[in-house]
């Protein structure tokens, strides 16, 4: 007899909100705050059909009718006549709405009669306000309080999305076994192909048709469960001639059930029509990937630990010896006092400036770990302000939440709370945090949040936050909250002008603003390499470009060859780092032997060339939502044969890569996808004669990598000691050419570090187009200006029919000069050498 009120508008760009809450709830349900980037604009409907309990709304474009039927509650989504999503088609609407607690109801006339029940459902009563997990109880303050609905996608059986799972790309079915969890958990060395919840959750789901992608952004922080079930169903078809009887077909329908423990039901229906609107309609609501400092895409050493200055130092200096790039050193827990964050271990870091400006010289970078929970000590000056000011989460009685982690007994800090992550935020001031230099960034970890002893290693459910919120409501944001406060802290402490770097563990729909996330604990097996590509590939589809997922495994000691296929694979995905455990023998690049070394070294060097055209995939997912590595379907969304596929993938629009995942593969099976396209091998600038699925033959010395016709990709002609010893080295531009002869790209370019490619407009966005022989260089964005010296130095044309007889060089002076070129004819590659163009001015290449 609870009234609810349900809420229906549209969005500017083909999204439609529902929200469903009790009319006049006891007290005032959980929205979730600070994840939408603002409050959607909404459009205004037209009601185009009312009659009794049904009423049809047209949107704006009348490219979508909605039809909400109220007894029993069902809504249909039509695009062009063809229903694409139905609401509540199952009946398995539900919503706990909130009651007194058994002790204070009132007997009522109805309810006498339930009075003099037995004792036995008074218990379950009861049971309902308290549940017991393990030895854990649980109080439920405001008693049950579960929201969920179903959703059937119309001609769907491919789903996508809602990760963190260790699971395969293609969502599976559940209705034989569990429903796929979202609670962000520390599950160390989790399980391969599980359905449970590990450290991050995005609830988004995509499903995929050969003409349609659509999406259900499902917005609630508490624990979620995703049951999914596609059936065949019936479909009339209408015959050609009124004498014959309509026919029927089999339609694919996928079920989705979404189930949360509290909140309201706030869901987003997103409707394309391509994947890429469904990227731009998610970043519309939750915001684009930040833009990386380009340091950060460089690779990056980490272990736990880096035992002290020294040996900080001489890995270091490995890198050089042995001629390996890398860019950052990262140190976990063990370098602080006594797990204290924000603090030095005396002894082992005595000089941490100085240290510092070491690796400074050097042109690299310093990573160290700040984690959510904080030692309690009465002599720790952060620990007691944050006491005294009441910054900590608190038990259901009150009191300061005290959990065991890494320091012992610890408590955890109130990131939901606004000033908490302000003070946050201040404790990263150069002042404030003693030893930091701005070469330092930061790495948050176990902010699930962790808590040993806990109920499954987390807080309780019934802790209590800001606003007198339960722990329930706000779990999968925890981590988003910690993430959010410390790249503020960077920021703040440059004044607003450096970008900063921020790794998170645990994520939640809009991390992407705030950093980069990876994969968590994996193991050194050959079989978390294979899962890893699917994972990764799920996280960017949720809007979370800056992924990886720590290479070589974290727990466990990789053979030789499966560290050597790992940094082969992480070489071309968005977050690139070696880590491993305390336990793990050491595992710095050059110590499996001289050709381990040389492999691994050619490995990371191929990811620094690769840089330009990284850096300018960032600048696309920053400005346009469109994910860095993105599953085959996205880029050949009519092609059914790369709907499953999950290992390989395209790297922009311009790579495909197929990492090698199978001990001692001589071979492995790769789809060239696209009826018209043409693949060129990247490494022997050779055209692919065939399409399709071929065996390509693979030695320990590279996995397969294919450039795709059409497209111009940016290089660095060689890798430097990092990054930024690399601003001035000349470009080479890497033309594949079509069917037709043609090809396009881009080079997005500006100082690596600053915000001033958005306050000032300093920044390079140039496009490269190769048409009737000619390759021209042009601005993309006018607006953008930035001084640099480099030029692009090397072009090589991709599948170029014959040997040219001149080829000339004009820039905006018209001074026309001519190239030195060869010409490979074997695999009809030209070469055009010593060019010195200016990268930031029109040019032409003429080739006759």
């Amino acid at each position: 007899q609870v009234l609810l009120q349900v809420e229906i508008c549209e969005i500017e760009g083909n999204i439609f909100r529902i929200k469903i809450d009790e009319a006049s709830p006891l007290r005032a349900r959980y929205r979730v705050p600070d994840v939408l980037i603002k409050e959607p604009t909404t459009k205004r409907f037209s009601i185009s059909q009312k009659q009794a309990g049904i009423l049809v709304f047209s949107s704006v474009k009348e490219d979508y009718r909605l039809q909400v039927t109220a007894t029993p509650f069902h809504l249909e989504l039509q695009s062009k006549g063809e229903t694409v999503l139905s609401m509540n088609s199952n009946g398995l609407l539900y919503f706990e709405h909130l009651q007194p607690p058994p002790s204070d109801r009132k007997p009522t006339a109805e309810n006498k009669e339930a009075a003099s029940d037995s004792s036995k459902e008074k218990q379950e009563d009861l049971g309902l306000w308290q549940e017991k997990f393990g030895s854990f109880l649980d109080i439920k303050a405001h008693g049950p309080s579960s929201v969920g609905t179903d959703f059937s996608l119309h001609g769907f059986d491919h789903v996508y999305g809602i990760p963190q799972h260790t699971e395969a790309l293609l969502l599976k079915n559940t209705s034989d076994g569990d429903a796929y969890r979202l609670y962000n958990l520390d599950i160390f060395g989790h399980k391969i192909h599980d359905k449970i919840g590990i450290y991050g959750s995005v609830p988004l789901l995509l499903a995929h048709k050969p003409n349609r992608t659509s999406g259900i952004f499902w917005l609630n922080s508490s624990e979620t469960l995703v049951d999914i079930n596609t059936k065949a169903v019936a479909e009339h078809v209408p015959s050609g001639s009124a004498a014959q009887t309509a026919k029927q077909r089999a339609m694919p329908v996928t079920d989705v059930r979404w189930m949360s423990e509290s909140g309201i039901i706030d869901v987003f229906l997103l409707m394309g029509p391509t994947p890429f609107d469904i990227f731009k309609q998610f970043a519309q609501l939750t915001g684009t990937q930040a833009l990386p400092p380009l340091f950060s895409l460089g690779y990056h050493q980490c272990r736990w630990n880096y035992e002290d200055e020294q040996d900080v130092k001489a890995v270091d200096a490995g890198f050089d010896e042995h001629d390996i790039p890398y860019d950052v050193i990262w140190l976990d827990i063990e370098h602080t006092d006594g797990k204290r964050y924000f603090t030095w271990d005396k002894k082992k870091f005595q000089n941490p400036r100085k240290m510092q400006e070491h690796l400074r010289k050097k042109k690299r970078k310093l990573v160290v770990i700040v984690d959510p929970h904080i030692k309690v000590d009465p002599m720790y000056a952060l620990y007691t302000q944050a006491k005294d000011r009441g910054y900590f989460v608190k038990d259901r009685n009150g009191k300061d939440f005290e959990g065991i982690c890494w320091p012992g007994s610890s408590c955890y800090l109130d990131f939901t709370h606004p000033e908490v992550r302000k003070w946050y935020a201040d404790q990263f001031a150069f002042k404030t945090y003693k030893g930091s230099t701005n070469i330092l960034y930061v790495w948050n970890d176990m902010n699930e949040p962790s808590v040993f002893k806990g109920a499954e290693l987390t807080m309780q459910k019934d802790a209590v936050h800001y606003n007198n919120w339960e722990h329930r409501e706000v779990h999968n944001l925890y981590g988003f909250y910690q993430q959010m406060a410390t790249a503020e802290g960077l920021i703040r402490r440059s004044s607003g002008k450096e970008r900063p770097f921020v790794l998170t563990r645990s994520f939640f729909a809009g991390s992407q603003k705030y950093g980069a996330v990876w994969t968590g604990d994996n193991t050194a097996e050959w079989g978390y390499l294979k899962i890893s590509i699917p994972m990764l590939l799920t996280i960017s589809m949720a809007g979370i470009s800056f992924c990886g997922a720590d290479v070589g495994g974290f727990i466990g000691d990789p053979e030789p060859e499966l560290l050597v296929r790992w940094y082969q694979a992480g070489a071309y995905q968005p977050f690139f780092r070696g880590h491993s455990n305390m336990e793990s023998k050491r595992r710095e690049p050059w110590l499996f032997g001289e050709k381990s070394t040389q492999i691994i070294r050619e490995a990371i060097r191929q990811r620094y060339v690769l840089l330009p055209y990284l850096y300018t995939l960032f600048y696309r997912a920053h400005t346009a939502a469109e994910p860095v590595m993105r599953a085959l379907w996205i880029e050949f969304p009519g092609q059914i044969e790369t709907f499953g596929v999950e290992n390989e993938y395209m790297l922009g629009n311009a790579l495909l890569v197929h990492p090698v995942t199978e001990q001692e593969a001589k071979a492995v099976s790769v789809l060239l996808p696209g009826p018209e396209e043409i693949w060129y091998d990247f490494r022997k600038l050779k055209r692919m004669e065939d399409r399709g699925t071929l065996k390509i033959s693979v030695t320990l010395e590279d996995i397969p990598v294919f450039q795709r016709g059409g497209t111009v990709i940016p290089l660095k002609t060689t890798a430097g000691k990092s990054t930024e010893w690399m601003m001035d080295t000349p470009y080479e531009l890497r033309v594949a050419l079509d069917t037709e002869a043609c090809a396009v790209g881009e080079l997005y370019l500006d100082d690596g570090h600053s915000f001033q490619y958005l306050h000032k407009k300093q920044f390079l966005y140039w496009k490269f187009t190769f048409l009737q022989n000619i390759l021209s260089s042009s601005q993309t964005d006018e607006s953008g200006q930035y001084h640099t010296a480099c030029v692009v130095d090397r072009v090589i044309v991709l599948g170029f029919g014959q040997q040219p007889t001149l080829v000339t060089a004009c820039s905006k002076d018209g001074k026309d000069r001519e190239v030195v070129f060869t010409y490979n004819a074997k695999n009809s590659a030209l070469t055009l050498e010593n060019l010195a163009l200016s990268l930031a001015a029109d040019w032409r290449i003429c080739i006759n």
